[in-house]
């Protein structure tokens, strides 16, 4: 009898509830981070349980992906390999807070995969996938403790937006410098400078003429006097429909750059009112040589040159 009394009394002690769970959540809780535990310390623990869950959790992501028909124009095998490589590179900038390596990879990764024609919203929606695949993670583990649960995920969810939005504007970036290689090499092709004799260049330049444009074509002329040692330019602007007071301003001052690296500037077709625009502005038209059209312009150029032009006899037949 006193051993059952004495079992009857230590019974308040126990949790108060019977039910099995119960039991099971004092376990979950007791090993989690304790109460009071810091975001790192939580962030930490979170980290942790994500490595220990590695291997199923990428397959998981991968499939996601693939289901979601992201990341057409790579294979499966690529997928997973580059998979592999984000998963762990997310896992160390959550536990660290520190995003300079995997801004670098997220560089990389661009680099790698602009080339063959993956989109932004492609790689936005991996990432959110990953955010998502982790957080459903986190949520079956901690599920059983609410506090605990709410605790995690307000550590989880500021830093997995950091990290997306850095993976984002990475792309972005990278994406913005590709087009911008293209647009230059798009305008260099578009206005090209050609050598037709021993220091003579021709520019002919076709269509409308933009702020852009015009300091593009300022600084291809200029890098192409000076590595062809050019002593006349001649620039033909016949396929120019219409010029404004900031291009026609850039022209002048383009002139005056060339004459500095010792070339003489001869502008050809110019329009009539491409003309009365230069009249109007009252810019200094002493220095710009012009001739009416681009054959004329090649003579002129070729006599200030010191071309003879020697027409030869037709041979007898």
């Amino acid at each position: 009898m006193r051993a059952h009394r004495s079992q009857a009394r230590d019974e308040p002690s126990r949790p108060p509830s019977a039910h099995p769970r119960t039991g099971r959540r004092v376990a979950e809780s007791r090993a989690g981070p304790p109460a009071g535990a810091s975001t790192g310390v939580l962030l930490r623990e979170l980290v942790a349980h994500l490595r220990q869950g590695r291997t199923q959790l990428r397959d998981e992501w991968v499939q996601r992906i693939i289901e979601a028909r992201l990341l057409t124009a790579m294979s499966r095998d690529e997928i997973f390999a580059e998979a592999t490589s984000v998963y762990d590179n997310y896992l160390d900038a959550l536990e660290t807070g520190t995003l300079e390596a995997l801004q670098a990879y997220a560089r990389s990764l661009s680099e790698r995969i602009i080339p063959r024609g993956v989109e932004t919203h492609e790689v936005v929606g991996i990432v959110l996938l990953l955010r998502d695949v982790l957080a459903r993670s986190l949520f079956a583990k901690y599920q059983a403790d609410f506090q605990m649960l709410n605790r995690v995920l307000d550590a989880y969810e500021p830093a997995a937006n950091r990290i997306a939005i850095t993976v984002a504007v990475g792309f972005v970036q990278e994406r913005e410098r590709v087009i911008r290689e293209q647009q230059e090499a798009i305008g260099e092709l578009s206005t090209p400078v050609l050598p037709v004799r021993e220091r003579l260049l021709i520019l002919p330049i076709i269509g409308l003429i933009d702020a852009q444009r015009a300091r593009q074509l300022t600084e291809q002329l200029l890098r192409s006097v000076r590595a062809n040692r050019a002593k006349v330019v001649v620039i033909d602007i016949t396929g120019v429909p219409a010029m404004d007071s900031n291009v026609a301003n850039h022209l002048v001052r383009t002139v005056d750059a060339s004459r500095l690296l010792g070339a003489m500037v001869i502008v050809t077709g110019l329009s009539p009112e491409i003309a009365q625009t230069l009249v109007k502005l009252g810019l200094d038209l002493s220095k710009m040589n012009t001739v009416g059209d681009l054959q004329g312009g090649i003579e002129e150029a070729e006599r200030l040159l010191g071309y003879q032009v020697v027409s030869l006899p037709e041979e007898k037949s």
